[in-house]
């Protein structure tokens, strides 16, 4: 630290004065000297601030331009947002019909919640929301305001037309938090496939969309994999969809049915162009389930995939085909159709007396149970049980829906002699109408395994060979029989060539037995016969068509027509062209397969 010098120094003073000179002077220079020297000093210091101002500028440019060298040699990444806790995925893929029409998509909405202590008049603000949410009640509402509670859900999700009412109640304590709703453009088309989504995890400013039911479930974490950029093709047909829900619908009411389900599918590829149960329901707003009582009676309740039912006499077709194709008969042999025909003390009997014989054809075609039975008889119960576990009608099906798992056939807890011949006919063994329509592609597609699947694909699958091309070509042209000379001639629609085979069972009854007055009615059909491309299975349950003066419950008053029409609606829909000139060229093999 140095010392400062005094502007008027005694001695210096004392020498000017004996010099003669002015003695000021001697202060004036000191005052020159001292400013002199502050500035030099102030000179050096504002100069080692600009060299340190300058070098901070040289590091900071430095290392923005060494980041951006970073930046330009790196692999481009996706930007991703840091959080303190879990992040909630709020994205959901699209799904759509096999042409890319919108089954189901995603909708920008909010939520409504309140911060009780920020409503400044909570009385108007209670009768406000009841009177736009008839649901919520004024009081109730007002109670919770007034309880000391800082947050209060009142809403998972409103439309803009509510957002909007709300906003005009004035109130600062009632708030929007963003939301992304799952919507269904279609009501209830298709509403037992697609399923249906809610909330799973949420917060104020976002909600994760779950899958709950459905493809929407079984596809679930595909659905919300935020890398996913393509939607969910399914193999529906939305314009057919729509059709069959409408003539399924209407005959379900023209036949007074309790119920009905129709499955329409690809006999090559296994793809399910349609699927319907009713009654049904809208999944944007999907009902509860019901608590007590039988859950079939819910319109949640899948009965194409979930309803397992004893079909009746469609089991005969499978019956026959085992026939031909271990070469037991061929379809000229005749079977003993007298009756009743005695087993373990239960009778069996036909529905109509064809008389004591009749061909293996004619037995499928004029539905004798007793003619089947004796055919079954000879085929045994062990091959029996492997041929149907080999068309898959002992195991759920393998269909994309959670709801598949539950549709698991129902079989005898003894599977003897009776039982071979009872399941023969379609008695003693429960399966799907989902079952039957993998089953019958089988039938008519040459003989290949056929799985059901609800995703789209291009080409036929590579099952496994479960009849013979022969046995197959045998099975079409008597189906086609069925219809123009059996127990399916309301079946018949001009162009096509439908086949099938009809089946009327009597519904059993909890405590055993079987109801009088109650059916399930099965139409099991494929088309166009000549070269078959579609199976359509259409069931009714406790149906009876009541024009006449007793009421008709068998399938071929109730299911029959109503599949024809839903044919005739749904084939040109298909790229199906009538065929009008050329007969149909099949004809039944006087040989054995």
């Amino acid at each position: 630290m140095s010392l400062r010098i005094p502007l008027r120094p005694l001695t210096r003073i004392l020498d000017a004065r004996r010099r003669g000179e002015n003695p000021d002077n001697v202060e004036k220079e000191n005052l020159r000297l001292r400013h002199e020297a502050q500035r030099d000093r102030m000179r050096v210091r504002a100069e080692s601030r600009l060299l340190l101002v300058a070098l901070c500028f040289v590091l900071a440019f430095g290392a923005v331009g060494t980041r951006m060298a970073a930046l330009a040699t790196s692999e481009p990444t996706e930007p991703r947002t840091l959080s303190q806790g879990p992040t909630i995925l709020n994205t959901r893929a699209d799904i759509t019909d096999r042409h890319g029409r919108i089954l189901a998509t995603n909708f920008a909405t909010n939520a409504l919640y309140a911060h009780p202590h920020d409503i400044i008049y909570p009385r108007q603000a209670a009768e406000g929301l009841a009177e736009i949410f008839p649901e919520m009640d004024a009081e109730d509402l007002y109670r919770r305001f007034t309880s000391g509670a800082r947050f209060i859900w009142l809403r998972r999700y409103i439309s803009p037309e509510q957002e909007q009412q709300v906003h005009d109640i004035g109130s600062p304590g009632l708030l929007f938090g963003p939301r992304e709703m799952r919507l269904y453009p279609n009501g209830s088309i298709a509403s037992h496939i697609l399923g249906g989504a809610s909330f799973g995890e949420e917060a104020v400013n976002a909600a994760e969309v779950i899958g709950i039911a459905g493809v929407e479930a079984q596809f679930d974490a595909e659905l919300r994999d935020p890398s996913r950029v393509d939607p969910l093709m399914l193999s529906l047909d939305l314009s057919v969809q729509a059709a069959v829900e409408e003539v399924l619908a209407g005959g379900m009411a023209l036949m007074n049915a309790r119920g009905a389900a129709a499955v329409l599918m690809d006999v090559h590829t296994g793809e399910v162009i349609s699927m319907a149960s009713l009654p049904d329901f809208d999944p944007n707003a999907r009902p509860r389930p019901l608590l007590e009582g039988d859950q079939a009676d819910s319109p949640l309740f899948n009965r194409a995939v979930q309803g397992v039912y004893e079909l009746g006499s469609v089991f005969k077709t499978f019956t026959i085909a085992q026939a031909l194709e271990l070469n037991l008969y061929s379809v000229y042999d005749m079977i003993d159709t007298t009756g009743p025909l005695r087993m373990a003390g239960f009778a069996i009997r036909d529905f109509s007396n064809y008389g004591p014989e009749q061909s293996v054809a004619d037995v499928l075609i004029h539905s004798s149970n007793i003619g089947t039975a004796r055919i079954a008889r000879t085929i045994g119960g062990e091959r029996q049980r492997s041929f149907l576990a080999e068309l898959g009608l002992l195991e759920p099906t393998p269909v994309e829906l959670v709801e598949a798992a539950s549709g698991r056939p129902l079989l005898p807890p003894r599977w003897g002699e009776l039982a071979t011949m009872t399941i023969s006919y379609g008695h003693g063994i429960s399966t799907s109408p989902l079952h039957l329509a993998s089953a019958y592609s089988t039938m008519v597609n040459g003989g290949t395994e056929i799985e059901p699947t609800l995703v789209r694909r291009e080409d036929p699958q590579d099952g496994l060979r479960i009849i013979s091309e022969a046995t197959s070509d045998a099975m079409r042209a008597l189906l086609r029989s069925v219809v123009t000379d059996g127990t399916a001639s309301f079946g018949e629609v001009d162009g096509y060539y439908i086949g099938g085979k009809t089946g009327t069972a009597d519904l059993p009854r909890p405590q055993g037995g079987y109801y009088e007055d109650r059916n399930l009615n099965t139409f099991a059909s494929a088309f166009p016969m000549n070269d078959p491309q579609y199976v359509l299975i259409v069931t009714l349950q406790e149906a009876a068509e009541l024009s006449g003066p007793q009421p008709r419950r068998t399938a071929g008053w109730t299911a029959v027509p109503v599949a024809a029409e839903i044919i005739r609606r749904t084939a040109p829909l298909l790229g199906l062209r009538p065929d009008v000139e050329h007969p149909l060229g099949l004809q039944l093999s006087n040989s054995s397969n």
